[in-house]
């Protein structure tokens, strides 16, 4: 049967000519039948502007999104609007967001000239104590060997500098700390997918470093952390509204932001960490024991996957269609409500009342949760887990062979830099969810109280065929022979129950 071949999408996202041999290839290709297109796109709207969630989801898992409909698809995937929304409540949230980021920009201004002036710092301007730093170097130098970028002379504008120069000591807590990350987000923006040729423009740069500059200033309790530069450069990319784009990646954080919270001994992501050791410990405990044997059970080799959703185990177009099958299935309907703030969330919009999404609209790894984890009072894993989960299965017999320290274990991760299928990691990924739901499932089964009583009572049995076996060399044979064919019984009961719940004898073991 004849399969469309595909078309490359790297156009789309252009590579500077001095640094394609520095990237990977990409394997994302555009098929016909398959990628969701703009035409499918546009088909699954009614006139009112209702999308049909549910096929949408498929398609973007069967072949991805066309990269020139990537940005407005992905504000359904992160839940900046609600599938049940019709075009003009859509117009109304997105003007409304306009005039929010407006404020905030605004706030920040006042408080730091340069926050929307087109330029931005890469030095400290402020000190621990809130005094300010004369002449901070605001506009980066040349430096080939960094890769930073080389701003022309008449790029600068004195006044904005003059205005920077002019800052007073800083009391307030809160600003000292914001002024304090705002270098080091422009350190992090010129090392961003510096290999792109749309990052030669320094105004593209100037938005990323604003939209992560008044991201740190409203969030409170995380502000900024490094590898959010990476999360945040797709939405640059893919949406020309810079408002547009903050609330793409506002979203984005909503679920990833706790791993970078960090306090005096630990950081957020550690948790997901715990978790990755969890699932590996079920599904592969062979080589959980022997990562915990070479020093590496507290997995932190993959601290860098998570924190920045493989955007360096992956070429830039491939890590967006990895994201978009990601979020696809891991889509929840209710995605839009649950992130409005309460006074938000009480004013749902007309179409969206009593109109309850099936699980039909739910992407499938987020059906798997609610079929099998409704009474599981913990949060669900999020799919990223199990994929670094699904590719330390593949790489199992490798490191079981080759790892005798942290070192063989990184290298063998790193050479799989631009050697991974997005499509097949997340199927490997669905995959070993199924298999760890299953497990664990079955693990906390042989707990139930009918096979626990069973358990006992054959226990007790034994002890009293013993104790009847004595009175049988005392010629009680008869009492011996009536306890021995009931142990017999309870042991076959014992061994259908075990059977129907596939527990294994050690972890019988475990559970006495």
């Amino acid at each position: 049967m004849w399969r469309d071949p595909g078309v490359p999408a790297d156009s789309f996202y252009q590579i500077r000519p001095e640094c394609t041999s520095d990237v990977p290839i990409s394997r994302f290709k555009i098929r016909g039948g398959r990628t969701l297109s703009a035409r499918k796109w546009q088909a699954a709207f009614t006139p009112e502007g209702y999308l049909d969630i549910g096929k949408t989801l498929k398609r973007i898992y069967r072949g991805g999104v066309h990269p020139s409909i990537r940005g407005e698809v992905w504000e359904f995937l992160l839940g900046c609007y609600d599938p049940r929304s019709t075009f003009e409540e859509r117009d109304q949230i997105r003007q409304q967001r306009r005039m929010q980021y407006a404020t905030w920009k605004e706030e920040c201004r006042q408080l730091f000239p340069l926050v929307g002036s087109g330029r931005f710092i890469a030095a400290p301007v402020i000190t621990d104590d809130g005094l300010p730093v004369q002449d901070p170097l605001v506009l980066l130098e040349t430096n080939p060997d960094t890769g930073l970028v080389v701003f022309p002379q008449d790029y600068y504008k004195p006044s904005s500098i003059d205005d920077v120069n002019n800052l007073e000591k800083v009391t307030d807590k809160r600003v000292v700390q914001w002024l304090l990350t705002l270098h080091q987000i422009g350190l992090d923006v010129v090392r961003t997918d510096r290999t792109l040729v749309f990052y030669e423009k320094p105004e593209n740069l100037s938005k990323l470093w604003d939209i992560l500059a008044i991201y740190a200033w409203i969030d409170k309790d995380v502000g900024y952390g490094q590898g959010m530069s990476d999360l945040c450069s797709p939405m640059i990319v893919l949406i020309d509204d810079e408002a547009d784009a903050f609330w793409c990646f506002e979203r984005l954080m909503r679920r990833l932001r706790g791993n970078f919270r960090c306090t005096g001994t630990s950081v957020g992501v550690e948790v997901q960490l715990r978790g990755l050791a969890s699932i590996t410990q079920v599904i592969d405990p062979k080589l959980h024991k022997h990562l915990e044997h070479v020093g590496g059970g507290d997995y932190l080799f993959a601290f860098r996957m998570l924190m920045v959703l493989f955007r360096r185990e992956f070429s830039f177009c491939d890590s967006l269609y990895l994201w978009e099958m990601m979020w696809a299935l891991e889509y929840d309907p209710d995605l839009f409500l649950m992130y409005e703030e309460p006074q938000s969330a009480s004013r749902k919009t007309e179409s969206s009342k009593g109109k309850a999404m099936s699980n039909h609209h739910c992407g499938k790894y987020e059906r798997e949760n609610k079929k099998n984890g409704a009474k599981n009072a913990e949060p669900p894993f999020p799919i990223s887990l199990f994929l670094v989960a699904s590719v330390l299965k593949d790489k199992s017999a490798k490191l079981l062979q080759e790892a005798r320290g942290m070192d063989d274990v990184v290298k063998i991760l790193n050479d799989m830099t631009g050697n991974l299928d997005a499509k097949k990691a997340c199927s490997g990924a669905m995959k070993l969810h199924k298999k760890y739901l299953r497990k664990v499932m079955c693990s906390q089964q042989h707990f139930s109280p009918t096979l626990h009583i069973v358990i006992i009572s054959c226990i007790g049995y034994f002890s009293i065929l013993h104790n009847s076996s004595l009175m049988a060399q005392e010629g009680n044979k008869i009492i011996y022979v009536n306890h021995l064919n009931v142990a017999y019984c309870l042991v076959n009961t014992v061994r259908l129950l075990l059977s129907d719940h596939e527990i294994t004898s050690s972890n019988l073991g475990n559970s006495l």
